[in-house]
């Protein structure tokens, strides 16, 4: 990430300072964030994040799968839901993993671990758009869409050809932003970040007391913070100084809403959050590790929030200019966000910005009839007018 390297030569030699925390009490140990995410124990690094890593890299074949109309539904089937061994993947290293996608959707242990049924429901969801994609908009590949039909489009003065279903939804675009929101997200606030899962059973005694995993260099909570870390850094060439824009997931948007003049330096509050946030665990001060967890749960919220907002607006302009397969494009990314939105964390609290109610009360809204074909403006504008509501930006603001 080009603004968050470039501020770190900038200021570098500040942050120890910057970054500290003073006002955590006397009984609490000071903590000082390092310039860049590295962390040791007896010259070893105590940073790891691989599990993490490898779901991105499956999640990038998969997204580009969908693109391809030669895929079956059991090949899109079996990336998406990988077992150890199978040869589901161009990667070999990603066939040989234990790890997949979809055992991480809507898996987090504090909106799902006892609500089974809706983390069922958000799966299927995906298994639908899946077969949606097959059944629907794979056989009319070479076909010209139109409403009620899936098919192609091609972008106003030759641009690029889309392919919609029945309702002009791009299915690998909603597939692709709900699982920013899905995995990404809800791994990083409602899992990893969670006091339920950085304190689980001995985790901090452990902590208190240095007492290193088996075989590995971290304690159980480091793990687990530096797997929240993963899941926005873990496609980077350098993760210790990310430079963003690393995957097409939520490293991509962190650096889109960042480049918005609006929101620059989002990226930055999150990266110093989650150095506080660890230097803080290695320092045994929970109080400032609990503090940053919260800062990371706002902005990165916020990402999904914002980016929604801009692509809805900005397809409701080109759908006034009649450029249907640009404006379906564009609606289809705003719609992927706005389904994400139910994997978001208010600050403070154990609730979503939207609730899943609230969310699939949007998506029916807009699939209505025959879907993006029948829009229109006053419902685009009077939903992105709610999500902007509930944050503390205007929709303006996602435009500029």
């Amino acid at each position: 990430m080009k603004k968050i390297a470039l501020s770190l030569l900038v200021i570098g030699s500040v942050l120890t300072s910057c970054s500290s925390d003073d006002d955590n009490g006397a009984s609490e140990p000071q903590v000082v964030a390092p310039t860049t995410y590295q962390f040791e124990r007896d010259g070893n690094s105590t940073v790891s994040f691989s599990g993490q890593t490898t779901r991105i890299a499956m999640g990038e074949e998969f997204v580009n799968a969908l693109k391809d109309d030669s895929y079956t539904e059991s090949q899109l089937d079996g990336m998406f839901a990988h077992v150890d061994g199978a040869s589901d993947f161009a990667n070999a290293d990603l066939n040989a993993s234990d790890k997949s996608i979809r055992s991480k959707v809507a898996a987090s242990k504090d909106y799902y671990s006892a609500n089974t049924t809706e983390a069922n429901a958000i799966k299927s969801q995906f298994d639908t758009w899946i077969s949606d994609q097959v059944t629907d908009v794979f056989p009319n590949w070479n076909n010209t869409a139109s409403a009620g039909t899936a098919g192609q489009l091609q972008q106003a003065g030759g641009g690029s050809i889309r392919y919609i279903n029945a309702k002009g939804f791009e299915i690998n675009q909603l597939v692709a932003k709900g699982l920013i929101g899905s995995l990404m997200t809800d791994q990083i606030l409602n899992n990893y970040l969670s006091p339920a899962v950085l304190d689980e059973a001995s985790n901090i005694t452990n902590n208190n007391n240095d007492v290193v995993e088996d075989g590995k260099s971290y304690t159980t909570m480091e793990h687990k913070w530096d797997e929240a870390f993963g899941y926005l850094y873990g496609a980077e060439a350098d993760p210790t100084m990310p430079s963003l824009d690393a995957d097409s997931f939520l490293s991509e948007y962190m650096d889109r809403v960042d480049s918005d003049e609006d929101f620059t330096g989002i990226a930055q509050t999150v990266f110093d959050a989650f150095k506080l946030g660890r230097a803080a665990i290695v320092a045994k001060n929970y109080t400032i590790r609990d503090e940053q967890a919260e800062i990371i749960k706002e902005n990165i919220s916020k990402v999904l929030a914002v980016r929604g907002v801009y692509y809805l607006q900005r397809g409701k302009s080109i759908l006034a200019e009649g450029d249907m397969a640009s404006a379906f494009h564009q609606l289809s990314e705003g719609f992927g966000f706005v389904y994400s939105l139910q994997f978001t964390r208010v600050p403070g609290t154990t609730t979503p910005y939207f609730s899943k109610s609230e969310v699939d009360a949007f998506m029916a809204q807009v699939s209505a009839g025959n879907g993006l074909w029948d829009v229109t403006a006053e419902t685009i504008d009077s939903i992105s007018n709610a999500i902007a509501d509930r944050f503390d930006f205007t929709v303006e603001q996602t435009v500029n």
